[in-house]
């Protein structure tokens, strides 16, 4: 991933949509100008705010899975009191954020290149990102089971779904639809999701020297190397 020059917005965001899209798993989508007209490119995040209360004072990292003009939208999974405390917020809510940060995905539209994007858990949003903005991209989306899938299975579309259960798609993880895909050496591999999942795309990388840009899911206090809690 590319490392880029930091152009840091802090802005009170207003909650113009927030849904459950899946079991456990919302979309939220703020209008935040500042935000939205620093953004660089697919990989980069928020940080986030819950509220001005004293209850949960460090922020929350989201990674941003669409901008369109001054809307920036993030995917989040209910994981404890935070998130579920995100899903209470209504049209027309304030949320202080923090952004962009992190680094870009590259080379995704580069001549010949093949890329094949992965993406597991919450590790979605920015692949989500990241093939709306390629000209032309193999996707793979993992979960547990058909129930926290909100895409559909489409081999002839060249996205495909796997499901831990076989509730949907391809029965396995990422790496079972991967290993059944023939890689170039123009394959490109993208991926962001669980660490496990990651190592285990980078160990089949180097075992098919393939290249590949991975993106860590992370908990973090300020996104900027300030507070060490990275």
């Amino acid at each position: 991933m590319k490392q880029r020059q930091i152009h840091l917005k802090i802005e009170q965001a207003i909650v113009l949509r927030n849904e459950q899209i899946a079991h456990g798993i919302w979309r939220m989508s703020l209008v935040a100008p500042d935000v939205a007209s620093a953004y660089v490119g697919p990989g980069q995040f928020i940080s986030l705010l819950t509220d001005d209360s004293w209850d949960h004072l460090v922020r929350r990292p989201m990674s941003i899975a669409k901008i369109n003009e001054d809307e920036v939208d993030i995917i989040y999974k209910i994981f404890g009191d935070v998130t579920d405390h995100f899903t209470k917020k209504c049209p027309g809510d304030s949320m202080n954020i923090l952004g962009p940060l992190g680094n870009v995905f590259t080379d995704y539209n580069s001549e010949f290149a093949e890329p094949i994007l992965i993406g597991g858990g919450v590790g979605l949003a920015p692949i989500l990102n990241l093939y709306d903005a390629c000209e032309k991209a193999v996707m793979i989306i993992g979960a547990r089971s058909a129930d926290e899938h909100f895409l559909n299975h489409k081999p002839d579309n060249s996205v495909y779904l796997t499901t831990d259960d076989g509730t949907a798609g391809i029965e396995g993880n990422v790496l079972t639809a991967l290993k059944n895909m023939k890689l170039s050496e123009n394959t490109i591999l993208f991926a962001c999701g669980p660490e496990p999942m990651l190592i285990a795309i980078q160990n089949y990388a180097v075992e098919k020297n393939a290249r590949a840009q991975l993106s860590v899911e992370s908990y973090m206090g300020c996104g900027v190397g300030l507070c060490q809690g990275c």
